[in-house]
């Protein structure tokens, strides 16, 4: 299929567009006001300025369309003439009041958080304030005249817009693609530009240009007030206030400003629909809500032994929101270099919350505190050097890529932000990358959108980008979660080649057992915010020491599992966000819970030889066996 660009494409819908009926109106109605506007004044000038004090306050007639006034100028002809100065005042409002609510609507996703709280609380007092009475007040500030005018209907146009814009880029600013962006070290001004702005783009124009035409309203009824235009100048609103005591006796000189009002007011919105269907963009789904915020829970850290050939180190990891709820509770783990880790654990088990915590992706409100985190020698929090040597694959490719963006240019900015590549060289960059993960035709597919590549090519971009640098360790999140199964093989194929020829550690996160065993060499298995098990995978399957992890393996099916056997569950639930206990959090799911379980967490502490577990009694073990006996013979000793 041939390859179109942005711009062929834009113009392509845009004359599509224009052909429906909506868009020849639109269209017609533009290029007439425009012409009313342009020639108008030029045609008519003379005209509408010419007193003839021998027909003044004359009736509709051939001579005089609509009448004379009361000095006898054709009235016609001045409220064509006044299309000039109506549209050039009400285009400068709008331009104040859209170019303030976008700096203020997207001010808070890129400035400091207290400067962006105060921004947002004051857009909020600001529009829950009664419009028309801002409107007045501000122009009983700024004093009569047209600049007075144009700056109280721009700047009431503000916080409207700003909180539009605001709620558009909270939902933007939280799509993995913008978080991939800030990883990269996109400065403030390109994230707000390439990333933001694009993908809000619809909604924008179309709330501006319909708020253009109340802005028409407003502008002409200060005119009409005598707020406004003062003469000589006059405005629509102004004609409408001078034929306003005459509108019984010659009705047409009074309602024909108020006519061009309207039907002006109708082709802003008319034209605002137009752009918005051409531009081809909806409005951003809001993100997936952060996972389940947990209870705190103690869990020691594990000794802090150095180690060359350690590549990731965390102890005593928390993620806090508000309300002291903690959703990763104190956890411990190394990452050795070119070493698979699987991280596995229900939904809700503060998974992918840790893996963000290593990447310092963590939404707002969302807390990252830790003993210690470092990354190839370096602390973690300010290591500038993330956004090539760690590389982060998102679950979902198509919220981890900008829509509004070639594939090709999306990765060319991590060689430009980081590597100092020049435009050319990235490009090329991103091609050889895009090459290297076996997508075909790269140079073709390095100019298409998200929107052209397959679910799985999509996938393997998102993989190019991250090596796009050399990285040392790649997170990824459930890479295979919304692929079939001949794709998911691919990509896990594809991270083994990658892991093979880049020598980087892999942090493989996933609720699919299956998936961990066949790519990782180590798993930590998650529940409630904290780490219970560590173990090499092949103990995985049949030497599990934590019931939980037993039970997850249970309830997974093999294909030697009888088709009528009912597939295993974990009785109970897990906790829920502010449920706190000093015991171990599984203890009220678990069948070998006793006394102390439910009194006392157990730490992570040695089981074997690079094994780790957190439970009082482990299965296989003579602590394991004295409970099941002591709970037999409590069981026999009640019957």
């Amino acid at each position: 299929m041939p390859h179109h660009d942005h711009d062929s494409s834009l113009r392509h819908r845009l004359g599509r567009t224009l052909r429906t009926p909506i868009g020849i109106t639109a269209l017609a109605a533009c290029l007439l006001v425009a012409l009313v506007a342009v020639l108008g004044p030029v045609l008519l000038g003379d005209r509408a300025a010419r007193i003839d004090t021998d027909a003044i306050n004359q009736g509709s007639s051939a001579a005089h369309l609509l009448g004379t006034d009361q000095l006898g100028r054709d009235i016609a002809a001045r409220v064509v003439v006044a299309t000039r100065l109506t549209l050039r005042l009400t285009l400068l409002a709008a331009v104040i009041g859209v170019g303030g609510g976008l700096l203020l609507g997207v001010a808070p996703a890129v400035v400091g958080r207290r400067l962006g709280r105060l921004i947002t609380a004051t857009v909020g007092v600001l529009v829950a304030f009664p419009g028309l009475l801002f409107l007045l007040f501000l122009a009983t500030i700024f004093g009569v005249g047209s600049t007075g005018a144009v700056l109280a209907v721009g700047l009431a146009m503000v916080p409207p817009m700003a909180r539009l814009v605001q709620n558009l880029t909270a939902s933007v600013a939280g799509s993995d693609y913008v978080a991939a962006a800030r990883i990269l070290g996109v400065g403030r001004f390109k994230l707000v530009v390439r990333h933001l702005l694009p993908n809000i783009a619809e909604p924008s124009v179309l709330f501006a240009t319909q708020a253009t035409g109340g802005i028409l309203v407003a502008f002409s009824g200060l005119s009409f007030l005598g707020l406004g235009v003062q003469p000589p100048q006059y405005d629509w609103g102004r004609l409408l206030n001078e034929q306003l005591n005459r509108v019984f006796v010659n009705p047409a000189a009074a309602l024909a400003p108020g006519a061009a009002v309207v039907l002006t007011g109708l082709m802003f919105g008319l034209a605002g629909e137009v752009l918005a269907q051409a531009g081809g963009r909806r409005a951003p789904q809001a993100p997936e809500p952060a996972p389940e915020q947990r209870p705190d829970s103690h869990q020691e850290p594990a000794a802090d032994v150095d180690g060359d050939g350690v590549l990731v180190r965390a102890r005593d990891l928390r993620v806090t929101f508000p309300g002291g709820r903690q959703a990763v509770r104190g956890i411990s783990l190394d990452i050795a270099r070119g070493e698979a880790v699987g991280l596995v654990g229900e939904s809700g088990s503060g998974k992918s919350l840790s893996a963000l915590a290593l990447a310092d992706l963590v939404p707002h409100p969302g807390r990252v505190t830790a003993g210690t985190l470092r990354f190839d020698g370096h602390d973690l929090r300010d290591d500038p050097r993330l956004g090539t040597e760690l590389a982060m694959v998102f679950q979902d490719p198509m919220a981890s890529l900008n829509p509004a963006l070639r594939v090709g240019r999306q990765l060319a900015e991590v060689a430009e932000a980081h590597l100092g590549a020049s435009r050319a060289q990235g490009s090329a960059r991103a091609v050889d990358r895009l090459r290297a993960v076996r997508i075909p035709a790269p140079e073709r597919r390095a100019r298409q959108r998200p929107h052209e590549y397959s679910g799985g090519m999509r996938q393997r971009a998102v993989i190019a980008m991250g090596l796009m640098g050399e990285p040392k360790l790649i997170i990824a999140d459930e890479p295979t979660t919304a692929l079939d199964v001949a794709v998911q093989e691919q990509v896990l194929d594809l991270l083994a080649e990658v892991r093979e020829d880049s020598g980087a550690a892999l942090l493989l996160i996933s609720h699919d057992l299956a998936v961990v065993a066949q790519v990782c060499e180590r798993v930590l298995v998650m529940y409630a915010g904290r780490i219970v098990e560590d173990l090499p995978v092949t103990a995985l399957l049949d030497g599990a020491a934590h019931p939980y992890t037993r039970a997850l393996v249970g309830a997974v099916p093999t294909m030697t599992t009888d088709p009528g056997t009912e597939l295993a569950t974990i009785p109970g639930r897990p906790p829920e966000p502010g449920e706190t206990g000093g015991g171990c959090p599984f203890a009220p799911r678990c069948e070998h819970a006793r006394e102390r379980c439910h009194d006392t967490a157990p730490e992570l502490s040695g089981s074997g030889p690079g094994r780790r577990v957190a439970c009082w009694f482990p299965v296989g073990t003579a602590a394991a066996g004295g409970s099941v006996a002591a709970t037999s013979h409590s069981a026999e000793a009640t019957s």
